[in-house]
């Protein structure tokens, strides 16, 4: 694995990390001392959420009033 001082990690940023973003992985070294290892993440998977159970469920036509007599009679003590 290539190992590139501080220095050099510094002034060519850019090209390494998108060198990184190919695949590639790299350590960068202080004093000659390995300190970090840049490793390419890994691809995010596009997660679709909204509509993701369309006309898979339905909602009653009283979901606003469902339980509406429960939680007035919890709030009032009964």
């Amino acid at each position: 694995m290539v190992q590139y001082n501080i220095h050099t990690a510094k002034t060519q940023l850019s090209a390494l990390v998108d060198k990184a973003a190919l695949g590639g992985s790299f350590i960068i070294a202080k004093a000659g001392k390995p300190m970090v290892k840049v490793i390419p993440m890994s691809p995010q998977k596009d997660v679709q959420r909204v509509g993701f159970l369309k006309g898979q469920i339905q909602i009653p036509a009283d979901f606003n009033q469902m339980g509406q007599t429960d939680i007035i009679n919890s709030f009032e003590g009964n």
